[in-house]
């Protein structure tokens, strides 16, 4: 049976976060909350979870998986590089919906770059997601609960429905804000080049660059 972990989105119980990072640290995969949809976690650094969040999303290994950090202060232990143009950019925007593709560094699985050599990066302000980075103390997976090519999640409730018994347990943190996902800009080419279009719109990214 999927464990069911009721969070409060806006005062996290300290337990249950631990409680939840423990699955993770075991290789459990976690459905959670986040700034936009509920995302499917584990830790980045164990190559079996991330088989698992494949197999759970029914998922080919040539798309890549993007995660979560606990602050701007992790950056450096997981890519290659730090453009200026990036530090641009999360002064701006981090904590938030903006997810920049960097080059990885050598210690990340391929199949989370699926073989790109690129990894995508955000640090989320909502309480959940942020709480589980910080605790997890490495990157957590950032991908959409959902089966591959399907709508995203924004309840607990949606996750339960769609992926039902694939997954170790679901944090219950309540509704998401749904609508459209982060924004995903490419800054490892020059130009940079936007991705995805999300919750922040191009023009203020553009704007922030100028």
């Amino acid at each position: 049976m999927t464990r069911i972990i009721p969070i409060d989105p806006l005062h996290p119980d300290p337990e249950k976060i631990q409680e939840t990072v423990n699955l993770l640290k075991a290789g459990g995969v976690v459905a959670y909350p986040t700034e936009t949809f509920y995302g499917l976690g584990a830790d980045a650094c164990n190559e079996a979870a991330i088989g698992k969040i494949f197999e759970v999303k029914g998922r080919g290994f040539n798309n890549p998986i993007s995660v979560i950090l606990g602050g701007r202060e992790d950056l450096a232990s997981w890519v290659a590089a730090v453009p200026a143009v990036a530090e641009k950019l999360m002064a701006q925007f981090w904590p938030g919906a903006l997810t920049l593709v960097f080059e990885a560094s050598d210690c990340l699985s391929p199949r989370l770059t699926a073989g790109t050599g690129k990894i995508a990066v955000r640090v989320s302000p909502h309480p959940i997601a942020a709480a589980l980075a910080v605790n997890l103390a490495k990157p957590l997976t950032a991908t959409s609960a959902n089966l591959s090519g399907q709508a995203e999640c924004v309840t607990a409730a949606d996750v339960i429905d769609r992926l039902g018994d694939r997954l170790d347990a679901v944090i219950d943190g309540g509704t998401t804000p749904g609508g459209k996902g982060s924004t995903i800009i490419d800054i490892t080419v020059h130009p940079f080049r936007v991705l995805r279009e999300g919750v922040i719109p191009s023009a203020s990214i553009h704007q922030t660059l100028v």
